[in-house]
């Protein structure tokens, strides 16, 4: 190594020979490009890296800085293989050569798939994409939340659709940067911020389309963690339907765009919509249904031969159960009018019919049952049912109230609750009590 730098002849100390060394080694590699597996990976407590690059017959010593380190998007382990750049330097205290590493990339894979496997690895082993964890969606939201650029396509997409389809729905949108350095600092920041407001049901956290480098915040831990820990349900709004983010894999709910959020938080608020119709198209069945069983009861009752002196009292019950039915028919009709003009208030209105019909089904039945429960003490049938009957003369057109009323000879009928039979009268016997007939019984 006869340069003109050594001297043959001289004695040289150890450090003038290193330093010797290390300018011609610095010299001689400016830059360069090294492949190799890491090993003996260490990072110190000053963020330094310190590793080494080898392969099946050498070992280089590496170091990477820690203003490098921290452009690194991966985790750098032993084992990965990798392709660095950097100069050659001599470590002078060590009398050692190393490569002093400027950039880092993972052999045969991109630098930020390779950080996004990582990250996406190290949080579904901590839980984060546990489908027990997520969070539902309200069924009717007042206040939506939207972390987004206020100036992207993402925000005029989403509020384009909430006013189109529930023109009063309440949107809160906090602006941050949605690409870029610091972007997922402040996309974090606006999701505990919402995330804290009492009146905010749902949050929207999203952007449009673009490269992994444009949607790289959404790949970024401090997003992932600050969905996760939101108290409200957040769903995932990034504009690309192929691939997945680490926001979509933590979100309770991932759209595959801003404008699809939007309109999944609709269809939550036009369900129950539905379920309100539903229920009160039910409700209406129910009483109609009910009233056609009494007005059944009340017909049969009427039909039979005990009550032809109660027929005018039971026409009036008939009318009576009548007007209830049409007056019930009118309410429902009215309200279910109601429904569709007050859209807007669905929530409200449904729960104010359903309360009242079932006021109104309540006085009717209590109605009905002061009716029914009149009409059974009045009625000869309760006797009956207990084993007694009831006699007829004069071809069944009189009832027999005295015995004085029945002679040998006569033809009468004899009515039980369900059923009568024509009998002869052999012979009356005016003077015998009824409670020898039980005493024999009874022995």
């Amino acid at each position: 190594m006869n340069d003109g730098l050594v001297t043959p002849d001289r004695v040289y100390s150890v450090s003038e020979l290193t330093e010797l060394v290390k300018a011609a080694l610095e010299v001689a590699f400016p830059r360069v490009w090294v492949e190799g597996e890491i090993s003996a990976y260490t990072r110190a407590a000053s963020g330094h890296i310190y590793f080494s690059l080898k392969d099946e017959k050498s070992v280089l010593k590496a170091v990477l800085w820690k203003s490098e380190a921290q452009r690194v998007p991966f985790e750098m382990e032993t084992g990965l293989k990798v392709v660095c750049r950097g100069r050659i330097t001599v470590y002078a205290a060590r009398g050692y050569y190393q490569l002093s590493v400027d950039l880092v990339e993972p052999k045969g894979k991109g630098a930020l798939q390779l950080a996004f496997e990582q990250l996406k690895e190290k949080l579904r082993a901590e839980g984060l994409f546990d489908p027990g964890r997520k969070k539902k969606l309200p069924l009717r939201p007042k206040t939506i939340g939207v972390v987004t650029s206020p100036t992207g396509a993402a925000v005029r997409d989403i509020l384009h659709v909430l006013e189109r389809r529930y023109a009063k729905l309440h949107i809160l949108v906090y602006p941050a940067k949605v690409q870029g350095e610091g972007a997922a600092s402040e996309i974090a920041a606006g999701l505990d911020y919402l995330g804290g407001l009492p009146e905010v049901d749902v949050i929207i956290v999203g952007r449009g389309g673009g490269s992994i480098e444009d949607l790289w915040a959404f790949n970024e831990e401090t997003v992932a963690r600050a969905i996760f820990r939101s108290p409200k349900p957040v769903i995932s709004a990034v504009g690309h339907e192929i691939d997945f983010t680490i926001a979509d894999f933590v979100a309770d709910v991932r759209a595959a765009t801003p404008s699809a959020a939007a309109e999944i938080v609709i269809e939550k608020e036009e369900a129950f919509e539905e379920r309100i119709a539903t229920m009160t198209q039910r409700l209406g069945e129910l009483v109609r249904a009910g009233l056609r069983d009494r007005r059944l009861d009340v017909g049969d009752l009427a039909e039979h031969r005990i009550f032809d002196n109660f027929r005018l009292g039971l026409k009036d019950l008939v009318q009576r159960v009548d007007d209830l039915d049409m007056r019930a028919r009118t309410v429902l009709r009215f309200r279910q009018k109601e429904l569709v003009e007050a859209r807007g208030t669905a929530r409200l209105l449904g729960e104010r019919v359903v309360h009242l019909i079932r006021r109104k089904l309540s006085d009717r039945r209590a109605a009905w049952e002061r009716l029914t429960a009149g009409l059974g003490s009045l009625s000869p049938l309760n006797i009956l049912k207990k084993g007694y009957t009831l006699c007829w003369t004069g071809g069944g057109l009189r009832l027999a109230r005295r015995i004085e009323e029945i002679a040998a000879a006569d033809s009468v009928i004899v009515s039980f609750h369900k059923g009568e039979f024509e009998a002869l009268v052999r012979s009356v016997d005016r003077a015998k009590l009824l409670e020898s007939r039980f005493l024999k019984e009874g022995s």
